[in-house]
């Protein structure tokens, strides 16, 4: 039924000027009753089986039949005789029955569009501060269905390398992790720093480094035994004995000053190359390369006249022969300190290479030699060998 605004005027009444058929639509009267359409006129106001208004289909009245025209009680009960059940249709659907007020309404499965949703429909509700619990539920679009799922899920997920979902809890996982070659001076590790409990990370070469206490060394990130690289070995002259040719004098006993330190010395004269030796089981962790040495000698002298002294060495192994040349002989040279009875002590010798092939657990010959053809050696006493220190490396601190 349209909705149009019917014109009133106070009661008229008149009769039909010809019959109107079922279903017409316009009809004759006998009176003009004024006013312009629309006006709401009633055909057989009085009889509640015929009554009618212009509008409608049934019955059919005869030529006569009474017309009256804004009766306001007929008008509104015909209104309402004319309202119909109404049904809504489309994607809110429900019924007015016309015996009640209340539409019941169903807004039906999908209708619900993104442009209907207000942009607080997730802000304007109440937020949960805390006490998120894995069985509580979120919306997710899946692959473009709505669907709901619990916050479990999520770690299931998102659990990627190091990481591994239990019981809808992320765990760390190491054993997940590829395999790495470490590089001690770049790579690190995550820590804790209890200067502020933050997570931070540290080279390792930084741990080594801060890790290294008494008799460890850190180098390049890796922890070495301070023992492990030069140590010495001290050789007195008392350990020596003078070459079965051309050898130095026998050790002989020199008393400084009654209750004062003896020297126990090998003397080598001036006058042509004098020779001593001596032998060393080297340790086992010797790392069997070069090795240098300083000489510990005195005079009765009292100028600077210079000397010169050479070492050379040779490695025998179990089983080998003893009868071996010994390797190239390195010279170290000193000057006399112009006060008989000084210690005199030179600067460290350069590498000298011993012999034969060096090997763990090898015995191990020196030969000291007092090299008056060196041009340095214009002293023309005897030099008084006290001893000499031997420097050698190790790579472990432990005998095999």
């Amino acid at each position: 039924m349209a909705l149009t605004e019917t014109n009133i005027v106070n009661a008229f009444e008149t009769t039909l000027a010809a019959q109107l058929a079922s279903g017409g639509t316009t009809m004759n009267l006998t009176d003009d009753p004024g006013v312009a359409a629309p006006a709401y006129f009633v055909i057989a106001p009085d009889s509640d089986s015929a009554r009618d208004s212009k509008h409608g289909t049934d019955p059919t009245h005869a030529s006569g039949t009474t017309v009256r025209l804004a009766v306001v009680k007929q008008h509104i009960e015909d209104t309402h005789d004319r309202i119909n059940d109404i049904a809504l249709t489309g994607d809110v659907t429900g019924t007015l029955a016309s015996a009640t007020q209340d539409i019941a309404t169903t807004i039906a499965a999908d209708a619900v569009e993104s442009g209907m949703l207000n942009d607080n429909v997730i802000s304007g509700q109440t937020e949960l501060a805390s006490g998120l619990a894995l069985t509580d539920e979120f919306l997710i679009s899946d692959a473009g269905t709505l669907k709901r799922g619990d916050v479990s899920i999520l770690a299931d997920a998102i659990d990627g390398t190091g990481l591994a979902a239990n019981s809808g809890v992320l765990d760390v996982d190491l054993n997940a992790l590829s395999d790495a070659t470490v590089n001690v001076a770049a790579d690190s590790i995550a820590i804790i720093d209890a200067d502020d409990n933050s997570s931070k990370k540290e080279t390792i070469a930084d741990l080594v480094d801060a890790i290294n206490g008494a008799g460890i060394d850190a180098s390049s990130g890796t922890l070495v035994n301070a023992a492990i690289g030069k140590q010495s070995i001290w050789i007195p002259a008392t350990a020596m004995y003078p070459t079965a040719s051309n050898g130095c004098a026998d050790i002989a006993s020199v008393e400084t000053t009654a209750g004062r330190p003896d020297l126990k010395v090998l003397d080598f004269d001036a006058s042509s190359d004098e020779n001593a030796q001596f032998s060393i089981a080297m340790p086992s962790y010797w790392n069997e390369g070069t090795i240098t040495y300083q000489v510990y000698w005195t005079t009765a002298a009292t100028d600077t006249d210079g000397v010169a002294w050479s070492l050379s060495g040779v490695c025998v192994s179990d089983n080998d022969t003893i009868d071996v040349a010994f390797g190239t002989a390195v010279v170290v040279t000193d000057d006399a300190l112009g006060a008989a009875e000084d210690l005199c002590v030179t600067a460290e010798s350069g590498a000298v290479t011993l012999g034969g092939t060096p090997a763990a657990g090898d015995l191990a010959y020196f030969n000291i030699e007092r090299d008056v053809s060196d041009a340095n050696d214009d002293m023309t006493e005897d030099a008084r060998l006290i001893g000499i220190k031997i420097f050698y490396t190790v790579d472990d601190v432990h005998e095999a």
